[in-house]
């Protein structure tokens, strides 16, 4: 029973047949049956071998088993019992079709699942394709305009500098235009929904046994601060996740001010990474805000971040 765990976790990895398992099994359901009379090791292990033949091998195995397991009865008892054949058909039915079963549920739950991650990989591509859209309408047609305005200045400028002057802060003038349409597309696209990154989060780190609160009054806060708080958040459930072995965790969020305290810090904390906490700290000093880390006492960390209201 220990050993018959074994092949089918192999069979739905994908490795290859364990033949010394399935030989050892063997010959252990043989001499159960033999030396004990335990007519349901050899359905048992023929429920061992389904994942590694085919359907037809496997009702050759069990017409196999079957009749030789009526003729060892005839020979220990001098007389054939029906009933312990009907038992050992009933026995290879389930155990057989049991196997059957989980890995036909098996490979359904893995073609879904595949299928998740091909929409989402699906989803990615429209959306890469949608923001290349959204930029060669803004670019496309602002650089085209660029290029023509720039050549006739230049063209101009022989003959009327005050004129081609003139044209040249046009040309400044649509490119600062599209510098902000660009930014302002780019900005919509950094949105991020706090509400749904706090759910993820709190999902993510109860999945690693981290037991999470979160109290959150997002509703005041602008799509900015939103977004800020969210990268905030994120960072630090990654940090939790990397740098501590923590067991509970906290997230408030009330008048624009985040507070994210864990346990499980041991050992001395270094700096902030650039592209991590540190970068958010210049991002939040940017437009008014603070961010503070530091450990506490305890074993606790304090992750605190202010935008404004």
């Amino acid at each position: 029973m220990v050993l018959s765990t074994r092949p089918f976790r192999i069979a739905v990895t994908g490795r290859p047949r364990p033949t010394v398992i399935l030989v050892v099994t063997g010959v252990i359901a043989v001499g159960m049956l033999l030396g004990f009379g335990q007519i349901w090791a050899i359905p048992t292990w023929l429920a061992l071998m389904t994942p590694f033949i085919s359907r037809r091998m496997v009702l050759v195995l069990a017409g196999v088993s079957l009749v030789l397991s009526a003729v060892w009865v005839w020979l220990a008892t001098d007389m054939i019992v029906p009933l312990l054949s009907v038992v050992q058909v009933v026995f290879t039915v389930i155990s057989v079709g049991a196997v059957w079963a989980n890995l036909w549920l098996w490979r359904l739950t893995q073609e879904a699942y595949e299928g998740q991650e091909a929409m989402a990989r699906l989803a990615v591509s429209e959306e890469r394709l949608r923001f290349a859209r959204d930029l060669n309408d803004l670019l496309g047609q602002s650089l085209t305009d660029v290029a023509t305005m720039t050549e006739h200045a230049e063209r101009t400028l022989r003959e009327d500098e005050e004129a081609a002057a003139a044209e040249m802060f046009a040309v400044r003038d649509l490119a600062r235009r599209s510098l902000r349409e660009v930014r302002t597309v780019v900005q919509n696209y950094r949105a991020v929904d706090l509400d749904e990154v706090l759910a993820s989060v709190r999902a993510v780190l109860e999945a690693a046994d981290v037991r999470c609160t979160v109290r959150a009054e997002t509703e005041a806060l602008t799509p900015e601060a939103r977004t800020l708080l969210a990268t905030v958040v994120r960072e630090g459930a990654t940090n939790v996740l990397k740098h501590s072995k923590a067991e509970r965790c906290t997230i408030t969020i009330e008048d624009g001010v985040l507070e994210m305290s864990n346990d499980g810090v041991t050992g001395p904390v270094g700096e902030h990474a650039p592209n991590g906490l540190a970068g958010l700290a210049q991002r939040l000093r940017a437009v008014g805000g603070t961010l503070e880390a530091a450990p506490g006492e305890g074993g606790r960390y304090l992750l605190r971040a202010a935008v404004p209201a």
